[in-house]
């Protein structure tokens, strides 16, 4: 820190000015701001939970209140109205806040709710993207990306303005929240920030043109059963540049996709079976985080969590403790959903090929079957209410 220009002491160069309070615009102010909001929370009887630190409920009685908090971006839910009312009144009186009614846009994502459930979309974050990319009067394509085709890390030329890559690649990034459709194409480009390629970019282009073609899709969340029911699949060895294994996840919360992956794995397999088991394992931890989190939210967990893969060998190793010849190279860590099968906290079932959801998040698909996986991924079209935010 440095004394401000104009204000310079001559005699005392090495004092600096003491903050007395945080203001906008500081490095320190979002941090600030977050202590003392998280500090103030547990006065009204909210608690936290470490699956989620921005997560804090509320019990009163038997009904239960939910905060959610993204630096000075609130949203608050519960079971009774009557609580959640009393809970924002008790923050107006601490702080200066604005109560925007009913949940409809949050951080670019729009929400339109409905007596069937909520749709979920990010409908004007794409139209600005097409428009920031020039590629709103483009030409739509059908599926994000082309059906087992994988990016080479030196095909082609240099692409000669690599910072438009990476803005474009970070801004899908964000768009996977609510579009699993896409989480193959993006992180397959993802992987080429340092060093990108013209066939890189035509990649990028095509999941723009593929956008443009799906601009309304978004997640259908309807009411329903809340047991929870997983995918794992794998793409054994399918990337040529360093042949690993592509993971690929998606859980579900009764009919509704709650969490998903598409992932590269951090080694290589030497089987097919070993890759479908890292993913198992993967998928193993994140239905014990959902567990942990759901358990925190107070929603009872009354039947196992299902967990579905096409491979019957990997099956095979969940179940049996024996270590064989051709298993024992594989990671001790890896191993634990082995004990969660053994525990009864998971069941391990098979699944065909064709009826396996996280398939689209491990390759390119043709767009027959790209289409089915969509719509078992809930994805739909909906004319969006909302066209910007507040």
């Amino acid at each position: 820190m440095t004394q401000p220009p104009g204000f310079v002491d001559p005699k005392h160069e090495d004092y600096v000015c003491r903050l007395h309070k945080s203001l906008y615009g500081l490095k320190q102010a979002p941090w600030a701001w977050n202590e003392r909001f998280t500090t103030f929370l547990p006065s009204l009887e909210f608690k936290s939970t470490y699956a989620d630190s921005s997560l804090f409920v509320k019990t009163v009685d038997h009904s239960v209140v939910i905060l959610l908090l993204y630096v000075d971006d609130i949203i608050i839910t519960g079971s009774a109205m009557q609580a959640i009312i009393e809970v924002i009144q008790s923050l107006a009186k601490e702080f200066e806040i604005k109560d925007l009614g009913p949940l409809h846009y949050f951080l670019e994502i729009q929400i339109v709710q409905n007596m069937d459930g909520m749709f979920l979309s990010q409908d004007k974050y794409v139209t600005d993207l097409l428009t920031k990319s020039n590629m709103l009067l483009s030409k739509p394509c059908a599926t994000p990306c082309l059906p087992n085709n994988r990016l080479l890390i030196d095909d082609g030329k240099p692409y000669n303005n690599p910072s438009l890559y990476r803005s474009l690649v970070g801004a899908l990034q964000y768009l996977t929240f609510t579009r699993p459709d896409i989480a193959f194409a993006v992180h397959q480009v993802c992987q080429f920030m340092q060093r990108p390629m013209e066939s890189h970019f035509l990649a990028v282009k095509r999941i723009l043109r593929y956008l443009k073609a799906t601009r309304g899709c978004g997640i259908h969340y309807v009411r329903g059963s809340l047991d929870i029911t997983a995918y794992s699949d794998a793409d054994w060895a399918g990337d040529r540049n360093d042949r690993r294994s592509t993971t690929g996840m998606v859980v579900f919360l009764g009919s509704n996709p709650i969490s998903w992956m598409s992932k590269k794995q951090t080694t290589v397999s030497r089987s097919s079976t070993e890759a479908e088991y890292q993913t198992l394992s993967t998928t193993a931890a994140e239905l014990d985080w959902l567990k942990s989190l759901l358990h925190f939210l107070q929603i009872p967990m009354t039947e196992q969590p299902l967990l579905f893969c096409d491979n019957l060998s990997a099956i095979a190793l969940t179940c049996n403790p024996i270590q064989h010849q051709r298993t024992k190279h594989i990671e001790v860590d890896v191993h634990f959903v082995r004990e969660r099968v053994a525990a009864q906290q998971l069941q391990v079932h098979f699944v065909s090929s064709t009826e396996q959801f996280a398939d689209i998040l491990t390759k390119g698909l043709s767009a027959p079957l790209f289409r089915t996986h969509c719509a078992n991924l809930r994805l739909h079209f909906s004319a969006p209410e909302l066209e910007g935010g507040c």
